[in-house]
């Protein structure tokens, strides 16, 4: 009875250590994606609140530009004035666009690290099948 017992033991132990350690790598893939998240979150934090900062501040400079040029030349070129300021904020809004779109289109992969991990984990995974 006690050797029935231990042959049991025998067999579910490497077993058991085999879904242990498939599921301690799963739980710390799972964490280094929890920490890229978290490190993503706290960039894009950053980012959006420097961008809206200086969005805020370039405003005001640009209003306070197109008032000081208008009064500049409200005796002689007042339509003129205003029209080349037009064009030239529509130039760069176009732009800004254009290069904010290429960087939405041609940014990273967010789990580049965790995609590694889990290769490796695979190719290993291969190499000690054969």
């Amino acid at each position: 009875m006690t050797t029935d017992r231990q042959s049991q033991h025998d067999k579910q132990g490497p077993l058991r250590r085999i879904v242990s350690s498939v599921f301690a790598i799963f739980e710390t893939r799972l964490e280094l994606i929890g920490i890229e998240l978290t490190e993503e979150k706290e960039r894009l934090i950053g980012v959006l609140f420097l961008g809206l900062a200086a969005m805020m501040l370039t405003m005001m400079a640009l209003i306070t530009l197109t008032v000081l040029i208008v009064i500049a030349f409200w005796d002689t070129y007042r339509w003129q004035s205003l029209a080349a300021i037009t064009v030239a904020y529509a130039l760069v809004a176009v732009f800004c666009a254009v290069r904010a779109r290429t960087g939405l289109i041609n940014a990273p992969n967010v789990f580049d690290s965790t995609i590694a991990e889990f290769k490796k984990d695979r190719d290993t995974s291969r190499s000690s099948d054969t």
